[in-house]
């Protein structure tokens, strides 16, 4: 079977109809393991955003399909893909969105590309690009990542001058700076943002300098959340965007990364090469595009809701809840003499409430589950889940 009778053949069999045969499937799944019913009330600290377990993911899926049919793409090209990638263009204001198999794909071919024949990244040293990518810039695309401002959540226009100038400064055969790589917000940094004036400084730096600027936003919607700034604005200052799809949009997994056309258009032959190309991709993009409807609006009535719902907590004896500067959705935690066991139990089993919070100081993290139940219902539990996990 040749090349293209084997894609004809791909089209016209089973996993060409898979969309169209799904709510079939799910409704005899269903039939043998409804989801729980508890599981629509449940709010997690624990998250970014709404997980699903697999047949949740399967009724969720069934539920989108009936009410608007999910198109399948092919090699990621058509179908939900496509709608997805456009929605994200249109987000971006950015000319071009292909879809990405992981976010670290998206970021490794994102500053290989912009930055060309030239070595030099200049990132921040808690970033998921230096610290969580498995040295692949250096090891498959031959760039060097150079490290600005250890253990902040950003570098200041000043701080990646003076980086760069040593650098230029101290090396006799030198290497080209090619990109500034900036992540917002900052996994490791308790999710601080980068505040949007030095966005703006750095990006006008290096528009005059001729550096190319690009954005791992994996949980921008967070910071969005949280500091009013839309992806729109935050888009016009880099030259490619990455966003994450199952952080916070319930998809099992993948990435968009969004760019001017010719800077896109070398991606689908790089995803290939890297054995990223996927022969289809559409459940992860119709989950995704379906959150995305409204989520700008939910994640600011969650952060909303979480402010009036901690100012109530606060008042409880033994809770101290306090916001991260420049935070986003994760905030600290302080719980004064309690069994932790029998608190995060009680929480779970008699209030469906997910939290992993500790005696002392603990994190917990704010996302849309929150609407689920209201403020008067949780500030309950917790009172409750203090009382019984109280030490004598």
């Amino acid at each position: 079977m040749n090349y293209l009778k084997r894609r004809n053949f791909l089209k016209l069999s089973g996993l060409g109809v898979l969309p169209a045969i799904l709510p079939t499937v799910t409704v005899n799944a269903s039939a043998n393991r409804q989801p729980k019913a508890a599981v629509n009330q449940t709010v997690s600290f624990n998250d970014d955003g709404v997980f699903y377990e697999p047949a949740e993911y399967i009724a969720k899926l069934q539920e989108i399909n009936t009410a608007n049919p999910i198109e399948m793409d092919f090699y990621g090209g058509g179908g939900a893909v496509a709608k997805l990638c456009e929605k994200f263009a249109d987000l971006t204001g950015k000319p071009a969105c292909i879809y990405m198999p992981s976010g670290t794909m998206a970021n490794q071919l994102a500053i290989s590309v912009l930055s060309g024949d030239n070595a030099k990244v200049f990132v921040q040293e808690t970033s998921h690009i230096y610290r969580d990518e498995g040295d692949s810039a250096q090891t498959v695309f031959n760039k060097r990542l150079i490290p600005v401002a250890p253990g902040e959540a950003h570098f200041t226009l000043e701080q990646l001058k003076e980086a760069v100038d040593y650098h230029n400064k101290g090396e006799v055969f030198k290497s080209g700076i090619g990109t500034v790589a900036i992540e917002n917000p900052v996994r490791r940094c308790d999710g601080k943002y980068v505040p949007f004036d030095e966005i703006k400084k750095i990006s006008a730096w290096c528009s005059e300098k001729g550096y190319k600027l690009h954005m791992d936003g994996a949980r921008v919607f967070l910071a969005m959340a949280f500091n009013g700034i839309s992806l729109k604005e935050y888009s016009t200052y880099f030259d490619t965007v990455y966003v994450s799809l199952y952080k916070y949009l319930g998809a099992a997994g993948g990435a968009v990364l969004c760019g001017d056309k010719e800077t896109i258009g070398h991606m689908e032959h790089l995803i290939k090469v890297h054995g990223g190309t996927a022969f289809s991709n559409w459940s992860n993009a119709a989950m995704a595009l379906h959150t995305l409807n409204g989520l700008e609006t939910r994640l600011k009535q969650t952060a909303e809701k979480a402010d009036a719902l901690f100012k109530r907590l606060n008042q409880l004896q033994g809770v101290k809840i306090a916001s991260i500067p420049n935070g986003s959705n994760i905030f600290n935690l302080e719980l004064a003499n309690i069994d932790a066991k029998v608190f995060n139990k009680t929480m779970q089993e008699k209030y469906s409430i997910n939290i992993h919070a500790r005696n002392g100081s603990s994190q917990i993290r704010v996302n849309e589950t929150l609407l689920r139940q209201d403020n008067i219902r949780i500030e309950k539990a917790f009172a409750d889940a203090l009382k019984a996990a109280a030490k004598s």
